[in-house]
């Protein structure tokens, strides 16, 4: 991060602290970013934006307040200060409010590998050529590819500067790219669309954008001809994907956010069985190159590695400072601060680890059951755990892919679906901050005709 900038989060922080804040905390972000979307050939957009923006948060002893900018003129920031001085003086005092003890602070270990700057310095036509090659790969697969939703590209970097009154000064960047595909296949008068994307740190790292097109290719075609299959209670295999999305529900459910609020299926069951003993979650912001990584969180706690469920045992829960005061214990590195408010809870990593069965060999052992491909819409109680989505995919008859579904609603309850875990897949690829393989759940209603 620039010096100018870490010398203007000082002076904010010393300000409030002149002005009467017992405690201030003070986030910059820089960044910028370059989007383009070709359709048929044809270049329909290119977007371009870069900026910087500016959080404070202050204390009057147990009341906060917070305020945020684009304007980092020093006029404007002294009445930021003023602004969120009179919002803590407003604001009902809380004892659990507060920033981490110094001794909690600070940046976990060595290079995360986060930032190329190659990767933000592709230019609009080198953009627009990758979308281009990855949409025209997907048509050039079959001639019932007759249309498309258009092939993307998108590369930025960013940075982020943490500056609190209890001594700690932290500063990251990141870079990201990514290219994608949504071809559109017809036959027989109707019409189906699936997509691929390939994300990486780094320009080296992405699929090539003709084999992203190929994956997107096939995954649009294999829906062609989709039934409408009876309702019935079967086994479901989880693709990774899918898989990936009842993480993000548990991710809400160990959230120490939700327990404290006694909004989750979890609240209370730390150290329980909450899963099949064949399931282990880890959560961890240090992994090298992760999409969740980052040498400290929010609150500038340093990230670590947090195992929340260990072979079905609920192990820890997701905690920034304010969570853990609340339910009496520790944070975990999981504040996520957003340049309004408080910070919230978040992951580093969240992935489940890979077993020892290839996802043919989970697919061949189901005689009749359902392999889902993708969900859509949202119908999960989180204080429950009741389940119910939107859904595709493909049937299974004796073992192999038989046909294409669509329009089927999946629907359990979380809690039994991790304790009905039957197989766990070793096809673990790392898409996004979130991942998982492929999973096969017993047991679970499928609502067709």
């Amino acid at each position: 991060m620039r010096p100018e900038l870490v010398e203007l989060a000082q002076r904010i922080v010393s300000e409030a602290g002149r002005r009467g804040a017992t405690d201030c905390e003070c986030v910059i972000r820089e960044g910028r970013e370059l989007s383009v979307s070709v359709r048929l050939g044809e270049t329909e957009s290119i977007k371009q934006a870069e900026g910087k923006s500016l959080g404070i948060r202050v204390f009057r002893g147990q009341q906060a307040g917070t305020t945020y900018s684009s304007d980092l003129h020093w006029p404007a920031v002294e009445a930021m200060i003023d602004s969120a001085l009179a919002i803590a003086a407003a604001a009902s005092p809380d004892p659990d409010a507060g920033l981490p003890e110094a001794a909690e602070m600070g940046t976990s270990a060595g290079d995360l590998g986060l930032y190329f700057p190659a990767t933000a310095m592709i230019t609009p036509e080198e953009a627009v050529s990758w979308a281009a090659r990855a949409e025209r790969a997907a048509l050039d697969c079959d001639p019932r590819l007759t249309n498309s939703d258009g092939g993307g590209f998108e590369c930025g970097e960013g940075g982020k500067l943490l500056v609190n009154s209890r001594g700690f000064v932290g500063a990251v960047r990141h870079s990201s790219c990514a290219v994608s595909a949504v071809p559109i296949a017809a036959e027989d008068g109707k019409m189906q669309r699936d997509y691929w994307y390939s994300a990486a740190r780094r320009i080296g790292n992405l699929e090539s954008p003709e084999s992203v097109g190929r994956t997107a290719a096939a995954r649009t075609l294999r829906r062609l001809g989709a039934r409408k299959p009876a309702t019935a209670r079967v086994p479901v295999v989880f693709d990774p994907q899918t898989a990936a999305s009842l993480l993000g529900h548990w991710l809400d459910a160990v959230s120490g956010e939700s327990i404290y609020r006694e909004a989750s299926f979890l609240t209370g069951k730390l150290g329980e069985m909450v899963a099949s003993p064949t399931l282990t979650l880890v959560d961890d912001g240090t992994i090298v190159g992760g999409f969740g990584s980052a040498p400290f969180d929010g609150e500038g706690v340093p990230t670590r590695r947090t195992v929340v469920i260990g072979e079905g045992r609920l192990e820890s829960y997701l905690l920034n400072s304010y969570a853990a005061r609340k339910l009496g214990l520790r944070t975990t590195g999981n504040a996520a601060r957003a340049l309004a408010g408080a910070p919230g809870v978040s992951c580093g990593n969240l992935r489940l680890t890979a077993g020892a069965t290839t996802p043919e060999t989970i697919i061949g052992s189901v005689a009749n059951g359902l392999y889902v491909t993708q969900f859509m819409g949202f119908g999960v109680n989180p204080v429950t755990g009741d389940y119910s989505r939107g859904a595709c995919g493909i049937w299974i008859e004796n073992g192999e892919l038989a046909y294409p579904v669509e329009e089927i609603t999946v629907a359990g309850n979380l809690q039994e679906m991790f304790r009905n875990i039957a197989a766990v897949g070793n096809d673990l690829v790392v898409r996004s901050a979130v991942s998982a393989p492929t999973l096969l759940i017993e047991g679970l209603t499928i609502a067709g005709s």
